[in-house]
């Protein structure tokens, strides 16, 4: 049996940590609402055949647009949809990489379990 005035053994120094962990989450929470925000609006272009191709997306993956060069539509239509296919992963992976870097700023320091 406990003694009286223990309560659920929750004292103050509990009360102070669950407070910093309520208050960082708020900070990761705000972060991470810009950080959305601004890879919307960024713009990253993955390419082939030497510029041939580019394709560009946002920092989230959405794409935005393709430019094609006329040298790249005079190799073929085969060719042309390997171009085109290299730079949407040239894109997609320079995106992801991108998001992952910025994730990994917004959470530098926090001990939060699963980032």
């Amino acid at each position: 049996m406990t003694g009286k005035g223990q309560g659920f053994g929750f004292g103050l120094g509990k009360m102070k940590e669950l407070a910093e962990a309520f208050k960082k989450a708020q900070q990761v929470q705000e972060g991470a609402k810009r950080l959305q925000e601004e890879l919307e609006q960024m713009e990253i272009q993955g390419e082939a055949g030497g510029g041939l191709v580019k394709v560009i997306v946002s920092g989230n993956q959405e794409p935005k647009r393709v430019e094609i060069s006329p040298d790249a539509l005079a190799q073929g239509a085969e060719l042309l949809s390997d171009l085109v296919t290299v730079a949407m992963k040239d894109a997609y992976n320079k995106s992801t990489a991108t998001m992952r870097e910025r994730m990994e700023e917004l959470t530098s320091g926090l001990e939060l379990p699963g980032f």
